[in-house]
Formats: structure tokens, sequence, C-alpha cells
């Protein structure tokens, strides 16, 4: 009895010993395989079908949106201009991006090999997307397939050409037209989304740009200045009596599609489905709505009447102006910055335009380069850790004054960069293809002339 006794504890001893070293060896592979999960990143499915649907609606702002937006501003024998010249960016500007704009922007290749260029492009290891498979994940973040951020990316380039068409518009030949924003998407958009973006000078000095404030905004709004300038004013154009819009229901459709499609645009610059999307989506709508409200009250009470062109024209303004502020403002920031770029873009629109005398046609500048010079400056003053997490940045309002002077100096490079460069094309443009239409070509319309058809027979 007694020896059975102990070869049952002798039993017992070895069951226990071994059941110890099992499980010893089962969390040692536990934690190996998590510690191989950790280091090796995996796609992640909700982050890319958001920024797959994003893609969708940023693309969504500029066909149908601003062809719509800007066309409804248009007089009708101009209309299908304005859509074409909206329309073949999609085209053309795509082209360009994946056969080296993307490389331009994004790669490492010159930075990795100390080449001083590297200061302007990335360089030409992704021409083509070369070495990206689909299993290749963007390695800015979000867990997502690179090829979809090269893709969303694209829209950003589409779309920023496209803003310049509105100070220019009713006045330009589509072969000039076409020439000139190749070269400018070229030679200004690409380096100064290598600046802000691609890791260069601008990322590097701490500047914030959520989702384009001076890539986009600034940038096509100096731009479109310098082209109205150059370019001339319309044969009987006179500051005081605005241009009648064609068809203000147009206005309406492509202001409601660029709200819609500027969700994209701002929640899907964080790449990712959580939080950060969640408050860019809700301070872009926030911004949008108190600029309305308070472009439609001045309206109201300078004019007696709260005009709907007035009113998208207002939304526009917040929605740029929100921009490169949305990953880091909260709510009453939000408030601010639409409130803020309502009442200048108004001032611009309404009193500037009309003292200075130059035909920006649709207001490129004064909507868009304004709204987003607002905003790249007030996201220096509104940035809050709240938002952007801890250690994140934050504004002078909160204590941090370099970070609004950072975003200056970050706003006047845009300025002076995108005005000298715009300038230097188009009088090489100019001098070559030629830009402006004969004084004939203008009386009848582009549409006929320069496209053979018109927008309603």
């Amino acid at each position: 009895m007694a020896k059975q006794d102990k070869t049952s504890v002798m039993k017992s001893k070895w069951i226990c010993v071994t059941g110890m070293i099992l499980a010893s060896m089962t969390a040692s592979m536990k934690a190996t395989a998590q510690d191989a999960c950790a280091e090796t990143p995996v796609l992640d499915s909700g982050n890319t079908a958001w920024m797959i649907m994003a893609t969708i609606l940023v693309m969504f702002m500029t066909i149908p949106g601003l062809a719509l937006f800007y066309g409804g501003l248009v007089r009708q024998k101009n209309l299908l201009s304005i859509i074409m010249q909206c329309f073949v960016l999609a085209g053309v500007i795509s082209i360009i991006w994946f056969a080296f704009g993307y490389s331009w922007v994004f790669g490492t290749g010159f930075a990795d090999s100390g080449n001083p260029l590297s200061f302007f492009i990335g360089g030409f290891d992704k021409v083509f997307l070369y070495g990206i498979t689909l299993d290749t994940l963007n390695p800015l973040g979000g867990n997502i397939p690179e090829i979809l951020f090269a893709l969303f990316q694209c829209m950003f380039a589409i779309i920023t050409p496209a803003l310049i068409i509105g100070a220019f518009a009713e006045r330009v030949k589509f072969s000039g037209y076409l020439l000139f924003i190749v070269v400018w998407s070229i030679l200004v958009y690409n380096p100064l989304a290598h600046w802000v973006w691609g890791g260069g000078w601008m990322q590097q000095l701490g500047a914030i740009d959520f989702a384009g404030g001076t890539v986009v905004h600034v940038n096509a709004g100096i731009s479109a200045l310098v082209m109205a300038i150059l370019i001339g004013k319309r044969k009987n154009y006179k500051p005081s009596r605005p241009t009648v819009p064609n068809n203000i229901p147009f206005v309406f459709l492509g202001a409601g599609f660029l709200w819609m499609g500027w969700f994209g645009f701002n929640a899907g610059s964080g790449l990712a489905a959580d939080g950060l999307a969640a408050n860019a989506f809700l301070v872009t709508h926030i911004s949008t709505a108190v600029a309305l409200v308070t472009w439609m009250a001045i309206d109201w009470i300078r004019n007696r009447k709260p005009t709907i062109v007035g009113a998208c024209t207002a939304a526009v303004a917040g929605l740029v102006a929100i921009t490169p502020a949305a990953g880091t403002v909260d709510v009453p920031g939000a408030f601010v910055i639409g409130a803020t770029s309502s009442v200048v873009c108004f001032f611009m629109v309404a009193v500037v335009k009309e003292k200075l005398k130059y035909d920006d046609s649709l207001d490129a500048f004064g909507v868009h380069g304004m709204g987003g010079i607002i905003g790249s400056i007030l996201t220096g003053v509104f940035a809050t850790r709240v938002i952007s997490g801890e250690g994140g940045v934050q504004g002078s309002l909160y204590g941090d004054w370099q970070q609004l002077g950072i975003q200056v100096i970050a706003t006047l490079a845009t300025i002076a960069y995108s005005a000298v460069l715009t300038a230097v094309i188009f009088y090489v443009v100019d001098k070559t293809v030629g830009i402006r239409v004969s004084p004939r070509e203008e009386e009848e319309g582009l549409d006929i002339y320069e496209h053979g058809e018109a927008a309603y027979n």
C-alpha cells in the first residue's frame, strides 16, 4: 500500500512538471507569434475598405462636383469648356501621376542616395509603381495597400490644377490650357506635395497640412490669381457688374457634391477608419455649416437678400479653410475657422476684387487661395493635443507659438514658389502655343470654337 502511494506521488509530480513545461512552451510560442505579428504589419481590411470609399469621394469632387459648380457659374456659351477642362484632367493627370508623379512626391531613391535633387523630388524608384505589389503596404501607415494610397493621392493631384480653372474661365485656348496644366502639375504641384507630405523640408520643419491647405488650396489659389492678372480681363468685364450664372441649380449640385466628397478628402487623409477620421469628418462638417450661415447673414445684411450662389460659395470657403486643420483641431476651433474664412473670403470676393479690378472669373483666389491661407495659419492657433494626441502638435492658443510661426513660414513659402513658377510657365506656354483665345472666339463662346458642341440645343 505504501509502495503504491509512493508510485502515485511520483506520477503526480511528473505530470505536474510535464504540464508546467508544456505550458511554458505554449506561452513562449504564443509570445513569439505575437512578436512576429507585431513586427510584420498585416493588411487592415477595415482601413482598406474606408480608403477605397474615400478615394471615390475625392474623385467625385472633381467630376462631377467641380465641373458642375464652375460650369453653372459661367455663361451658357462656355459651360462645356469648363466641363471638358475638368474632365480631361482625370485622364491626363492620372497618366502623369502613375508614370512618375507618385515617385517624385513619395519616392525615397534620391534621399537614400544623398542626391541633392531630393530637395525637390523623391526620386525615380517608384516610376510606374515599380516594385510595388499587391502585398506592399503603404509605408506611411494605415496598413493599406500602397497601390490604394497612390490612387488616393492621384485624386488630389487631379483636383488641384482643376481649381485654377476658375480664374481664367471663358477666355483660354484648350491647347494652351492643357500644356500649362501639364507643366504646372509637374513643376509646381509635385515639388510642393513632396515638401509637405513626402518627407520634404516643410514636413521636416513640422508644418501641419493634414489634407492639402498649402499643397492644394494656397497653391492653386495663388496660381489662379497670377493667371488672372497675366491673361487679362474678359471682354466687356466690369467688376461692379458680375457675370450672371447660366445655371444656378448646377452650382448648387456642384457645391453639394463637393461638400459630400470633402469628407473623403479630409477624413480619408488619416489613412485609417478610426477616431481621427471621425473627428476630421466632424470638424469638416461644422466648419462648412458655420461658414454657410455666416456668409448668408452678411449677404442678407449687405444685399438685403440671401443668395444661393453666395451660400454655395460660403460652403466651399468653409471646406477649404478646415482642410489643413482637420486632423488637429476640435469643435470650437472648427467654429472659429469656419466663421473667419467666411468673413475674409466674402470681403475678398465682394470688396477687394472690385477695388483692385482683377478678373478672377469664379473667385478661385478669393475662396481657395484666401481660404487656404486662413486655414493654414489658424491651424497654428487652434491645433490641440486633445486631437493630435499626447506629444502631438498644439497651437498658440495652447501655448505653442512656435507652431504658428512654422505655419506662417510654410504658407509664405508656398505663396512665393507658386507665384513665381506659375508666372514663368505662363510666359513660356504663351510664347509657344498661346493661351488666350481671339476676341471673336471669346465673343462667340468657347463651346463652339474649341469643342464644336453646344450645351443646349
